[in-house]
């Protein structure tokens, strides 16, 4: 994907005055889509820089309480094969890949540089430059009231531009922007979840992990869940996920109340992993954040300008994919690029540069859009299996049998759909068509079945009837 061409890169944020981990944000999980895109950038040492700062998580730990009280930890493991996928931190990432683009000879960063305005029939874009940045995140909106008006307005600069890639979040504005000469279809959901986030501290005894650190840990609730991601410095970034109503419900309850309200839904996790003036503390301290879901086409205006990432489909983060979609919208994007010769020279070429890359944008909208699409429902779908669907026998008998099939058929190529998602680099939108036509398959077996044995069952009836004349 490294090309010899000028790059200047803009970003609201200054990670040497801004800290990237500026504002709560859920952890990442990295898998197989995410890995390929680094692998394929053809960047020396950025994979295996990444990689060391990820802790291998193996599946899922599920917590629960039995009947007579006793705790327990049930250990699902994503694939069959043993693949897995890694934690890792946001903030070492974004900066992990920041230092490596800086090391590019082509590229230029620009920090603290707003995008105010676009003409991407003129290819001309105003950015201000700011002196204050702005800790804002595709979550998490700045709340106006706590930053500081600069002293004077900031200076606007117009820029000439070739083609400009917007990947610049959920609020983005690029789209905003783009969406004045494309004929953009736009949809927003604002899901009826909101998110605070917890610090589990290491043991105090040793400074070990307080558990598993090679498990994504859930406690399902039925219509919420908690879980706990591990962290390089032993600690565990954990999130609760619940209806509005639900936060309302332990926001206004005493300390002893908040406190058996949670013990009760997550069984283990206070006093056992984090004390009760930590867990209310933390509770009243740190936001309680919306979730938003954003489909957008086309991706593109004519060959000026493209949206990656959030900026095009921002998701859940329920199947963690956000990120690893917006580095595989990154390899595609580039595949499409080169398939139609945009970074070829050669004057014997029959079109022109901006031809061509049009050409490819079209070609990526027309393969990516309903691809993004189908992992924002997977995603959405995925909260209800994780909350819930991961105790139900259904659930775990279905995991079980196409993981038999997976590992003694294997040429059927029978496989779960999480492993298609995490660990394979197969269209979305095919995963999905792929699994429901296993579900199908399993659908009519267990009919067959069904008839097979109603079948046996009058047969057996009618001959000892007919015996017994």
């Amino acid at each position: 994907m490294e090309k010899a061409y000028l790059l200047g890169m803009t970003d609201l944020r200054d990670p040497l005055t801004t800290p990237l981990n500026f504002t709560k944000s859920i952890n990442l999980a990295i898998s197989e889509r995410g890995i390929n895109s680094m692998r394929l950038a053809r960047c020396q040492g950025l994979l295996d820089a990444v990689l060391n700062e990820t802790i291998p998580m193996h599946g899922r730990m599920i917590h629960g309480q039995r009947a007579s009280g006793e705790l327990y930890e049930e250990s699902q493991a994503y694939d069959a094969q043993g693949r897995y996928i890694r934690a890792v931190d946001r903030a070492g990432l974004n900066k992990r890949l920041l230092d490596y683009l800086e090391q590019m000879p082509n590229a230029t960063l620009y920090f603290n540089h707003k995008l105010t305005g676009a003409d991407f029939s003129k290819n001309t874009a105003w950015f201000e430059q700011r002196k204050l940045a702005k800790t804002d995140h595709a979550q998490n909106p700045t709340d106006s009231t706590s930053v500081k008006p600069e002293p004077e307005r900031p200076k606007e600069i117009s820029v000439t531009f070739d083609f400009i890639i917007g990947a610049d979040g959920a609020h983005s504005a690029t789209r905003y922007h783009m969406m004045k000469f494309a004929r953009l279809t736009y949809q927003q959901e604002y899901i009826d979840t909101l998110w605070c986030e917890f610090h589990m501290e290491p043991r105090s005894s040793d400074g070990s992990f307080a558990i598993s650190p090679n498990h994504l840990h859930i406690w399902p609730g039925g219509s919420f869940m908690f879980i706990a991601i591990p962290s390089l410095d032993k600690s565990f970034t954990c999130t609760l996920f619940a209806p509005a109503s639900y936060f309302r419900t332990l926001s206004s309850l005493p300390s002893e109340e908040f406190v058996s309200s949670f013990s009760e839904n997550f069984p283990g996790v206070c006093p056992e992993l984090i004390s009760p003036m930590e867990l209310k503390r933390q509770f009243t301290e740190n936001p309680h954040l919306p979730l938003i879901s954003i489909k957008c086409s086309p991706y593109h205006y004519k060959s000026s300008v493209v949206i990656l990432g959030d900026a095009a489909h921002a998701m859940v983060p329920f199947y963690g994919q956000g990120m690893n979609a917006g580095l595989e919208d990154v390899r595609v994007l580039f595949d499409f690029l080169d398939a139609h010769d945009v970074y070829n020279d050669s004057p014997k070429l029959a079109t022109s540069r901006r031809e061509r890359r049009e050409g490819a944008l079209n070609a990526y909208t027309a393969q990516r859009a309903p691809d993004a699409a189908t992992i924002n429902d997977l995603a959405l779908r995925n909260y209800e299996e994780m909350r819930s669907g991961v105790k139900s026998p259904i659930y775990r008998m279905r995991k079980w049998l196409e993981e038999t099939i997976d590992v003694y058929l294997p040429s059927l190529g029978w496989r779960t759909q999480y492993t298609r998602v995490s660990f394979e680099n197969q269209r979305y939108s095919e995963v999905e068509k792929a699994v429901a036509r296993q579900g199908r398959i399993i659908l009519a077996a267990v009919g067959l079945s069904l008839i097979g044995v109603t079948g046996l069952t009058a047969f057996g009836l009618l001959r000892r009837n007919y015996i017994g004349r």
